[in-house]
Order: C-alpha cells, then structure tokens, then sequence
C-alpha cells in the first residue's frame, strides 16, 4: 500500500501548492451601443465596442459572470488553468482511494 499512499501524498501536494484558482472560462466580446452616430453603427464600416472580457462560471448550481479588466486577463487565465489542473488532479485522488480500498478494504485506509 506504500506506493500507494505515495501517490496520494505527491497528489495532495500538488493541489496544495496550486495556488489561487477559479472555475470557469473566458470570452472575448465586443458590444454595440445605443448611441445614435456612433462607430458602432456605420453602415459601411461598422466597429464595435471592445474587446471585452468575460468570466463565466456556476458554483452551487448558480451561474454568474465577471467582467475582467484587460490588465488582469492574464491572471485570471492562470487561475481558471489552476482550476482545470485541480479538477484533473481531485479525480485522480479519488481514482487512487478507490484502488486502496478495493485492494486493502477501508481498514487500511
């Protein structure tokens, strides 16, 4: 069971030292406004307002959304890349516990 354990203790370390994280991922928008004349709304060459970047994620079944500023995208990319790392490494805790029980039963564990 050593090998084991091992592997559960080096999964447990890395989800420790990830970091700040956050679910859920990024878009990149661009809006037309409501005002009359404006860039938006040329006929020939229309530009619309942007980019935006959007945060979108749910957390206890509620969704949400955060507008991020441009200075903090990278960041923010970072942290939902920690999070996908996490989820990938919290199955694999779970796969490994799975295999000592079913090999040792819940008493070793």
């Amino acid at each position: 069971m050593a090998k084991e354990q091992q592997k559960i203790n080096r999964i447990k370390a890395a989800i420790n030292n990830l970091g700040p994280m956050i679910p859920g991922s990024i878009t990149r928008q661009f809006n037309v406004c409501g005002t009359p004349g404006c860039k938006c709304k040329d006929r020939e060459h229309p530009q619309k307002h942007g980019p935006y970047y959007q945060l979108s994620f749910t957390v206890k079944g509620k969704s949400s959304s955060i507008f991020i500023k441009k200075s903090a995208l990278a960041e923010a990319k970072r942290r939902v890349k920690r999070f996908q790392q996490f989820k990938k490494l919290s199955v694999e805790l779970a796969q490994a516990s799975i295999t000592i029980v079913r090999t040792y039963g819940f008493e070793q564990e």
